[in-house]
């Protein structure tokens, strides 16, 4: 597929909606489950608490026995044992009886209520009730914090610290979770130079390596950045080859246009399918969307702001179907700061920076890195607007 024969973004997301690919799925110890997505609702296997339990430190009685206490007429109960907690009741209380018990123990047969010290008299092997108890008083009964059976949480879940805890509380060591994608992420040129590098005259440090692979780690993928490739065709085909053979999805940016170095489209044919060349957006045009051995290969511009808007969207969603988290499209509507003019008949996403209710254009060229270190997410201007007021509302897609 020749370079400029382009489609519309629609017509690109459906290449990649078509692409053969569904979420894995594994098992993983609750241990290293935070930032997991679940794959699967989850429901309680016992009940919380797993049995009647005392919620004071006092004296566990049959409420009926007490019904008859006042302060002028107080009852005396026989105390015919003690049950602390992570105890296993063998006593079962009879009319007149009480145990002492504490906070967390279960109670014995026949208890249904807890009086606490505070509010009774102990003499000897007797405690004195100046008032009645209710059934219930001082007792948290079993499943009333958690029943077993409830969905405890929804597939498509991404775990917290609190989620984990409450897998904990009802007993799960392991949970099924959406397998994370395993990423090679590539970047192409001459010019370009690791950090760290000597930087001679012409050379540029590596921003897109470094940005492709956070993102795809912030969304929950796996990232192995594969170094640099120069623009020789030897040099390329052979990190794309190995970034097939060993991951889920190549990405590369840079090499995308129709410069006399741009390889990496023949190289894609060579191996696989170019399915899409040129994306009618701005900025963003030069993208190649590619399959090789059923796996996706993604072609992105070289200019920071353009590679990672096309990244957030073309990749993005495709990781986020992977990883179960559909859903999760950071989007917020705003007020633009200031005039936007646009070309008529071209599709722009232009990045913008927040400032309280405003969007706030910034406007150095998708080439500045500060376009997008200073951006926090763009704007659609659509093909058919040449400009946008001042005040008008927008809606802003974060990067990441």
């Amino acid at each position: 597929m020749a370079f400029l024969k382009v489609v519309s973004l629609e017509k690109a997301l459906e290449a990649i909606n078509s692409f053969p690919l569904e979420p894995k799925i594994e098992t993983v110890p609750l241990s290293e489950a935070l930032g997991r997505v679940l794959a699967e609702n989850v429901t309680s296997p016992i009940n919380v608490p797993p049995f009647d339990r005392a919620t004071v430190d006092g004296y566990a009685v049959r409420a009926e026995d007490t019904f008859m206490a006042s302060e002028s007429e107080p009852v005396k109960l026989k105390v015919v044992g003690e049950i602390n907690a992570g105890d296993t009741p063998a006593v079962e209380l009879k009319p007149g009886e009480s145990v002492y018990i504490s906070t967390g123990a279960p109670l014995p047969k026949n208890a249904d209520a807890v009086i606490q010290f505070e509010d009774v008299e102990g003499e000897g092997e007797e405690v004195i009730i100046y008032k009645p108890a209710y059934p219930g008083l001082g007792v948290m009964k079993a499943g009333t914090d958690i029943p077993k059976g409830k969905i405890l949480l929804k597939r498509g879940t991404r775990l917290t610290f609190k989620d984990t805890a409450l897998l904990s509380a009802v007993g799960f060591s392991e949970v099924k979770v959406f397998g994370k994608p395993r990423v090679a992420v590539i970047s192409t040129g001459n010019e370009v130079v690791l950090p760290g590098e000597e930087l001679k005259p012409g050379q540029i440090y590596d921003i897109n390596g470094r940005a492709i692979a956070d993102a795809v780690r912030e969304l929950g993928g796996e990232a192995l950045f594969l170094g640099i490739a120069r623009d020789d065709r030897e040099s390329l085909k052979a990190l794309i080859e190995k970034g097939i053979e060993c991951c889920d999805m190549v990405i590369l940016s840079g090499g995308a246009s129709g410069g006399i170095r741009d390889l990496t489209s023949s190289i894609v044919e060579e191996l696989g399918e170019v399915r899409i060349h040129g994306i009618a957006i701005q900025p963003g045009k030069p993208t190649i969307i590619g399959l090789i051995n059923g796996k996706p290969v993604f072609g992105l511009p070289g200019y920071p702001t353009s590679c990672l808007t096309n990244f957030t969207l073309l990749v993005a969603p495709l990781l986020r179907k992977l990883l179960g988290r559909e859903s999760e499209v950071g989007k917020v509507r705003k007020r633009l700061a200031h005039k936007v003019f646009s070309v008529k008949g071209r599709r722009q996403f232009l990045p913008v920076r927040i400032e309280g209710e405003k969007a706030i254009p910034i406007l150095k060229g998708s080439g500045a890195v500060t376009s997008f270190i200073e951006a926090d997410g763009f704007i659609e201007v659509p093909e058919n607007v040449e400009i946008l007021e001042a005040g008008e509302e927008v809606e802003v897609t974060f990067f990441g």
